[in-house]
Parts: C-alpha cells; structure tokens; sequence
C-alpha cells in the first residue's frame, strides 16, 4: 500500500524547530561601547605607580580579553611638563584605542560661558592631531567625538544649542552615555588602599564596585526601555585609573552575564536613538535621562545608589574624584 504523503508536516516541523532553537539561544544581546574618560589619569597614583603603567596594564587586559577599538577621552592638560602622561596616551594609541575630546582642561560648561568653553574643545585638538597616526583618520576611527566633562550639556538651552551647532560646524559627533555607574569614585580609593596595602579594603572595593555596576546597568536598561520603547545599543562609561586594569576582567565576565556584547563607540552609536536631540536644559545625564526628561517620562522607584562617602573616606581621606 502507498503511503500518503502529509502535505506540510515538513515545513511545520522546521518551523517548529527554529522557533525552539531560538528560544533556547535565549533573547538578543545587548550591545554596548566602553568609553573611558580622563586620560591620561582619572583619580591619583598608588605610591610608586605611573601614569603610563596604567596605561600598559589596562591596554594589557583589554588585549588579553579582545575588546575591541575603545575610545579615550582625554584632558591634554594632563600632559603639562609631565612627559609620562603623554607616554601613557602613546600607550594607548599604539595598542590600537583611538583617543578623543574631553576638553582641555575638563572644563565644567555649567559654570563657564560658551566662548570659554569652545576654546577648550579647540585648545585640546593638537594633541588629539598629533597622537592619533593616519591609519585612525583614514579608517573607521576619528578624534573627532566628543564627551561633555561631568556629563553637562548645558543649563541654558541657548548656551546649549550654541555649543551643539559650534560642534556640528566643526564635524564633532557627542559621544553620548546610557550607562554610568561612578566607576571615577573607585580609583583614587583604589590607589589610596595600594599604596597602604590594605588588602581588606580592596577586596571590599572589588565587591562594591561589581554590585554597583550589576546594580545601575539592569536599572538603566530598564529606563532606555521605558524612554525608546525597545532595547537599544548601550555606551558605558568608565575612566582610567589606578583600578581599571584590575577590575576589568571582572566587569567583562558581569556584562557577559547580563547579556552584553562588546562593541565600538561606531556601532554602538548607530542605533537611531543618537541621533536624538532632547533639546532640555538640565544640569546632565546619560541620554536616556535627557530623553526621559524630554518627555516627562517618571523615573520608575528602585533607583540605585553606590556608597560615595565610604569610598571618598576608605583607607584616608581623598578630594572627591573628577569624572
């Protein structure tokens, strides 16, 4: 007897089997850019320590773990009779990391006019002119991103909307954050408890600073949901210092666990969402937080919060870190 052929079984049953094969892969990753801000130093040296070893450890470990191209903001300030601090960004730069504005001086735009304050944009590009070798300006990478000191955009919507079109003018793209922890407050702790070879302390800082990261990432991911209404592509802030090349590889397996993956600031930023324009004036923020503003969205409760004062006093009292 012929048997009779079940016209369809065959797609359904495929289809049956991507659909669980899909649900198995577990949801899409988030994609997210590290950004670091500072360079060449955010917070102090351990006793001993150079600028340039934190450099080398911190380039070490990202090329150990293969992140890709990440962008360093920098204060050419910084380099003032300090020929260390310039090797330190040589480091950087010849490691394969492209550099980019953070102002001169890291200049707080809230307290200075817009004249003030583009002449620092302008006053840090010879630096940025000099480090970054042809191959950057030829390729994908170029210095001219820049990154607001403290996250402040502006307090007036005429100072802002100047400094936005002083920007755009001079081919600038903002290097816009959706996740920010206070990493700055770590590394001057961390330096402080080296320096005192405070052991305990340190592992205390390596905790906290991990819950605070977990912490703000599952709550700031939720508010860029409720701001764009989908997932969108992330950018972290951080800041180079005496702690980054030690916590590192414990923040890359955490953003593994939370479903990240690591890319550059390029792709990051290629998600519509940048090209957003909240137009609010505010003292600062991650995007999300001037969207959210922007459309009078509430901040949901569970807000988190890391143990700034602690870590300002731990192993000696310190100034509080700039950022």
């Amino acid at each position: 007897m012929a048997r009779t052929r079940k016209i369809g079984a065959v797609p359904v049953f495929l289809a049956m089997l991507v659909a669980g094969s899909a649900l198995a892969a577990g949801p899409a990753k988030l994609k997210v850019a590290l950004t670091f801000d500072d360079l060449p130093l955010n917070g102090t040296l351990s006793q001993g320590a150079k600028q340039s070893d934190y450099a080398r450890d911190t380039v070490a470990v990202l090329k150990k773990h293969r992140i890709p191209p990440s962008y360093g903001f920098i204060n050419a300030k910084k380099l003032e009779r300090n020929p260390d601090a310039a090797l330190g960004l040589k480091i950087w730069v010849d490691a394969g990391h492209p550099l980019a504005n953070h102002t001169y001086d890291h200049l707080d735009f809230i307290k200075n006019s817009v004249e003030q304050f583009q002449r620092e944009i302008v006053r840090n590009e010879p630096v940025l002119e000099l480090l970054m070798p042809p191959e950057f300006a030829m390729g994908q990478f170029n210095w001219r991103w820049f990154r607001y000191p403290y996250l402040h955009e502006g307090d007036t919507l005429e100072k802002r909307r100047a400094v936005r079109v002083f920007l755009a003018t001079n081919g600038y793209r903002i290097a816009q954050t959706t996740l920010d922890f206070g990493d700055y407050f770590y590394n001057s702790a961390h330096a402080r408890c080296v320096t005192k070879q405070d052991a305990e302390s340190i592992r205390w800082l390596r905790e906290s600073y991990l819950a605070d990261a977990r912490a703000f990432m599952r709550y700031q991911v939720k508010l860029s949901r409720d701001a764009f209404g989908r997932d969108i592509n992330h950018v972290l802030l951080l800041h180079l210092g005496s702690f980054s090349s030690h916590i590192l590889p414990d923040l890359f397996k955490l953003l593994k666990e939370e479903n990240f993956e690591i890319v550059t600031l390029e792709e990051a930023q290629s998600d519509p969402i940048y090209d957003i324009d909240p137009d609010v004036a505010d003292r600062g923020g991650t995007l999300t937080d001037l969207v959210m503003k922007s459309k009078n969205i509430p901040w949901p409760p569970g807000e988190p919060s890391n143990p700034s004062e602690r870590l300002l006093a731990i192993c000696g009292d310190g100034p509080l870190d700039s950022h």
